[in-house]
């Protein structure tokens, strides 16, 4: 059963100019795997801003309820690349509450617009 669907899109060069202009964003916002390659490599701005609305859309899943952590919800590739949500925290507590505990994640960027759609599901 669907608890909750949740979609958003970012603009990747307004993204960006954040992410310049506030030096410790990216540090607020994703953790260190999410900020780096498996190879040690800066991940791009377009994968940043993709991350970003994935966490956006995880929060409109779930209702968007406040006092969610950036941090509790994290975006990480599974064995074979693909993107993985897990979570843990206040965003877990937020989706026991709503009864979600399995999820569904789409990412996309091209023409400079980074999007995400999640599906949570009980």
């Amino acid at each position: 059963m669907i608890v909750g669907v949740g979609i958003d899109v970012v603009l990747v060069e307004r993204f960006a100019r954040a992410l310049t202009r506030t030096p410790l964003l990216a540090d607020r916002l994703f953790t260190e795997a999410e900020r780096y390659t498996s190879s040690g490599n800066a991940r791009s701005p377009e994968s940043l801003a993709a991350r970003f609305a994935a966490k956006e859309a995880v929060a409109k899943a779930l209702g968007a309820p406040s006092g969610l952590s950036w941090h509790d919800c994290e975006i990480v590739p599974d064995p074979d690349g693909r993107p993985w949500l897990t979570v843990s925290g206040t965003v877990a507590a937020a989706a026991l509450e709503r009864g979600a505990n399995r999820w569904h994640l789409s990412l996309s960027h091209d023409g400079g617009i980074a999007s995400a759609m999640v599906v949570a599901e009980r």
